[in-house]
């Protein structure tokens, strides 16, 4: 049964709830390599009858109480298929990753449904949820140009790998979608329980502007006995990001997205759709403090920055450039805009915009840089304000262009802050490589506690690594620095796969 509702534009001073923590991102998978005998060993050792953490973790594939990575590669060559993609896992340990309990995962693994084909995208987005509710999180993934037989050219499709306690394994088919509808693609899915029932509910897009929810808990076939639920929208909107959290307090999840009206790329808007025991309401624009709607961007993510009880919204506009700079605040280079949640929803009257000409915050803002390409929100030096991680692949290290670099910003009780940031690029002490031109390092960051030692750690990706294969580098956190001794970079070489235009590290799951 599908409940269809029609999207319209509510004033903000109707909103009666307030955003939640979640997110869609990118990622790929790619069978070249099945899992390592020491993953399974390790994960079956560690997993106890009842997974540790595993209520805890949303990213704890195989229950162990350490958050593990997926990292994505939608770009990549699978069984000769260019852009088939895969999706790479490196479980975590109570030392951080540990890069010999891995995994790697495409359309030609065993139980994942599908074959590689050319530029299906394998991973072109990637989010993780424990979706048939037996303690172990699953590991959901796009694949955004896939052909298939119900949906027709360019449908999309997106799949499940089930988690488990010697890691992951299986897969089933969740969704489909109709012909160009590219469901699944890069920041069109996110997961979130969105009516209350205590199960995981699945948020995609469906023909670039509805918001299309399948209730779960699902089956291990992959379908839901729940129904679903379809919010149109009466604008040619398209979406560039979702998120969930809470953002008013009431308990229920809420969804968030960063909008674009048609194909005016420059006219970006923040938007969310509130969660009731019926599902989604209509969409809510958050407006400015000149009672316009407040500009948005391109990628976005969901949490307590200010431990207020609320979750905040935190947007990155990454590009620079556009007529609308010209009545935008910090602008140039690209800019990060935090948005405190309240009991009416996220306030955009009292939106903070930080840039690299912000106090405290490192470098200065350079058109091109990028600042904002992703952000990600958790607490990285154990203050209990969550931090946010922001990625400038286009920053230029001296006379090297686009090497890249990535940002971290204090939370803190008053919201986001320049004071205190760190920046970590391949020229900062610890850090393995050399900054070379067009590495696009912090195209994508990632947060999570992989060593389970209350911080969260931080993962970059760099597609443009080595001539567009990518790497992935993994620092732990400690509480007066985002580098602490023994940071890891991994990279094809390591995980088996195809290199050439791999572009490793374009996305991380949620």
């Amino acid at each position: 049964m599908t409940q269809q509702i029609t999207g319209v534009h509510v004033p903000q001073s109707q909103s009666k709830r307030r955003f939640g923590r979640g997110a869609a991102v990118a990622a790929a998978v790619t069978v070249v390599v099945a899992v390592t005998a020491p993953v399974a060993a390790q994960a079956a050792e560690a997993a106890p009858t009842a997974p540790v953490g595993a209520a805890k973790l949303r990213d704890d594939f195989n229950g162990d109480g350490y958050a593990d990575l997926a990292v994505a590669a939608p770009a990549a060559t699978v069984g000769g298929k260019k852009g088939a993609g895969y999706v790479a896992v490196v479980y975590g340990s109570k030392s951080g990753l540990d890069v010999t309990t891995r995994q790697v995962f495409s359309q030609s693994t065993a139980g994942v449904p599908g074959s590689p084909e050319t530029d299906d995208a394998f991973g072109s987005a990637l989010t993780t949820a424990d979706l048939d509710r037996d303690g172990y999180a699953d590991l959901v993934v796009g694949v955004g140009s896939e052909d298939t037989a119900d949906g027709g050219a360019e449908s999309g499709l997106v799949e499940v790998v089930w988690g488990g306690a010697k890691g992951l394994s299986g897969g089933a088919v969740l969704a489909t979608g109709k012909a160009y509808d590219w469901l699944g693609r890069q920041g069109r899915l996110t997961v979130g329980d969105i009516n209350g029932d205590g199960a995981e509910d699945l948020v995609t897009v469906e023909n670039q502007f509805n918001l299309r929810v399948l209730k779960g808990p699902f089956a291990r076939d992959g379908s839901t006995a729940h129904g679903e639920q379809l919010l149109t929208d009466e604008f040619d909107s398209r979406y560039l990001d979702l998120a969930t959290g809470d953002v008013n307090g009431d308990g229920v999840t809420d969804v968030v997205g960063a909008q674009i009206d048609g194909d005016e790329f420059d006219a970006r808007r923040v938007v969310y759709w509130l969660g009731t025991e019926r599902g989604l309401t209509p969409y809510i624009t958050v407006q400015g403090a000149d009672g316009y709607r407040l500009k948005g961007g391109e990628n976005l993510d969901v949490g307590d920055v200010d431990r207020d009880g609320y979750d905040d919204i935190v947007v990155g506009r990454a590009v620079d450039g556009y007529d609308s700079d010209l009545d935008t605040p910090a602008a140039k280079g690209g800019r990060v805009t935090w948005i405190p949640g309240g009991p009416d929803g996220p306030d955009g009257v009292k939106a903070e915009h930080l840039n690299q000409d912000s106090p405290g915050v490192p470098g200065s803002a350079e058109a091109g840089d990028g600042f904002g390409t992703d952000v990600r929100i958790a607490d990285v030096n154990g203050d209990g304000h969550p931090d946010v991680a922001t990625g400038l692949p286009g920053e230029n290290l001296g006379t090297v262009a686009d090497a890249g670099a990535v940002v971290v910003l204090p939370g803190t009780a008053r919201g986001l802050t320049g004071t205190g940031a760190q920046v970590v690029t391949q020229d900062t002490a610890g850090v393995p490589g050399t900054p070379e031109k067009g590495d696009a390092f912090g195209r994508a960051v990632h947060l999570a506690d992989a060593d389970h030692d209350g911080l969260a750690d931080l993962a970059a990706g760099a597609p443009g690594e080595n001539g567009n294969a990518g790497s992935v580098w993994y620092f732990r956190s400690a509480p007066a620095t985002v580098v602490s001794p023994g940071a890891t970079t991994f990279g094809n070489s390591l995980l088996g796969t195809t290199a050439t235009e791999a572009r490793l590290g374009t996305g991380f799951a949620d």
